[in-house]
């Protein structure tokens, strides 16, 4: 069977990462041949592995429309392509021949529905390409997810048979278990998130202030945001230093810093959307404390792991009441 594998959207972080993997495993299967379709991220050709790069496509979003519409499916002809692996949440247009897709978009699929003035992109995501995911979806010949809630949810919202689903747990370094040594000075609580609207800084903040009106103190919180990312994280940041709040905008931190702090902080999670919410798996590895919103993703996540409470995404009052105990407990 001769696959093309359709990824002209990844460049780094976690989608280099997926690519990589499935191009790991496919070397290994010589049974196959593979065509990896690509921008600009290179891999290495093999003996049945070809990969074709098209840097060009990231020059606008017009340029992208273009090759996904017109180009992309006539080299499934001139390869002679039995089936279509898409790696965009999303089956390659115009194809003609079987496709399977991997989903790893979880707005279209998680219980929190952004309205425009909260996060236009995100609502934009749900509302007009969550549509399109689930009409792809519901013609490919298979579904891969990363999780089992992804899963769940998916064949309830397209109402797909669940064997046409199938987990497939991306590859992710998780820290090996340590002891954790918090601060006997005073308790940290670490954040490891972007600044995007649904990591949902604000109700970590609002708990921040319950706690300063309540007199409670002797406590940190550090974010691996630098609070200049955009005007919702810059508003945030201004009403913490009107406040004089205890948070500290570290911005973002290399792994090994990452997994430092996991072992001398509580991981605060508040996040109301996410796939898999990597820093809690991480955190969990290590063995800390973790605080995170009661949402399916962390559920599924977490398990029966005994160190997580969770609180309703919005609920800083409950937030600031879990923090309070860990205050108390580790201060």
């Amino acid at each position: 069977m001769r696959i093309l594998v359709y990824d002209v959207a990844a460049d780094s972080g976690g989608a280099a990462t997926v690519l990589k993997s499935f191009y790991e495993e496919f070397r290994q299967d010589t049974e196959n041949e593979y065509v990896f379709v690509l921008s600009v991220f290179e891999l290495q050709e093999t003996n049945h592995i070809r990969v074709l790069n098209f840097p060009w496509i990231k020059k606008s979003p017009l340029h992208r429309l273009y090759f996904d519409q017109i180009r992309a499916h006539r080299l499934v002809k001139k390869y002679r392509i039995d089936q279509v692996l898409s790696l965009q949440n999303i089956e390659l247009p115009h194809a003609g021949v079987p496709q399977v897709v991997y989903e790893h978009n979880a707005l279209p699929f998680a219980e929190y529905r952004f309205r425009p003035w909260e996060g236009f992109r995100p609502w934009f995501t749900r509302q007009v390409l969550g549509r399109m995911m689930k009409r792809s979806i519901s013609r490919a010949e298979k579904v891969l997810v990363q999780t089992n809630w992804m899963k769940q949810e998916i064949v309830r919202q397209c109402r797909i048979p669940s064997e046409k689903v199938e987990v497939k747990f991306p590859p992710v370094e998780l820290p090996k278990p340590q002891n954790c040594h918090p601060n006997p000075e005073k308790t940290m609580f670490f954040y490891p998130a972007n600044a995007s609207a649904y990591k949902n800084h604000r109700t970590f903040l609002k708990a921040c202030e319950l706690l300063k009106d309540q007199g409670c103190g002797n406590y940190e919180v550090v974010w691996t945001v630098t609070g200049r990312e955009n005007r919702g994280i810059r508003a945030i940041r201004k009403e913490a230093e009107e406040r004089n709040l205890p948070i500290v905008f570290r911005g973002p931190m290399p792994k090994e810093k990452l997994f430092e702090m996991y072992a001398s902080s509580v991981l605060v999670f508040p996040s109301c959307i996410e796939t898999i919410g990597l820093p809690l798996l991480e955190a969990k590895a290590v063995g800390t404390w973790i605080l995170a919103a009661d949402c399916l993703y962390a559920r599924d996540g977490m398990g029966d792991y005994e160190k997580a409470e969770f609180f309703e995404p919005f609920d800083a009052g409950r937030l600031c009441s879990l923090m309070k105990r860990r205050i108390v407990k580790e201060g």
